[in-house]
């Protein structure tokens, strides 16, 4: 499957997007020191997505809302705010790329656990371990004569 050469798109995973109409970005202002500029440009971004009225499939939203993340709002909506950088578009690179990483933290599935049994040579490795350690033990007592 190609991608699609839409640049309304954001790419979580091998052929799974979602619109960027479906992310809302907000310019805000910074927190913390930076002088005049922090008091008048609105560099940060506040950036909102909507789980449940997003076009990902049942089951990635599942896994979302199942998520104990503090990012992730009581009504399914993922909120982030970006403004390690004082551009306004940096910040909006850095938010749509925290984004990506959280849903694609959903899309990945965990590889399944083969059950094996320890084979017969460590177990006796293991059963002559633990007796000379016991030996070991039993010659630091009392010397009797």
């Amino acid at each position: 499957m190609s991608p699609p050469n839409d640049q309304n798109l954001l790419q979580i995973a091998e052929g799974l997007y979602i619109p960027l109409a479906e992310i809302e970005m907000t310019g805000v202002r910074a927190q913390g020191p930076g002088g005049q500029n922090v008091n008048k440009v609105s560099s940060a971004i506040h950036l909102r997505f909507d789980i449940n009225a997003s076009s990902l499939p049942a089951i990635y939203k599942e896994k979302l809302l199942a998520l104990q993340d503090q990012r992730i709002t009581k009504d399914g909506v993922v909120i982030l705010k970006a403004q390690q950088s004082r551009s306004q578009e940096q910040n909006r690179m850095d938010a749509l790329q925290r984004l990506q990483a959280l849903l694609l933290s959903v899309t990945v599935v965990p590889k399944r656990r083969r059950p094996t049994k320890p084979s017969y040579s460590s177990q006796l490795k293991r059963v002559e371990r633990k007796t000379r350690r016991g030996q070991d033990k039993a010659m630091r007592g009392k010397v009797v004569v």
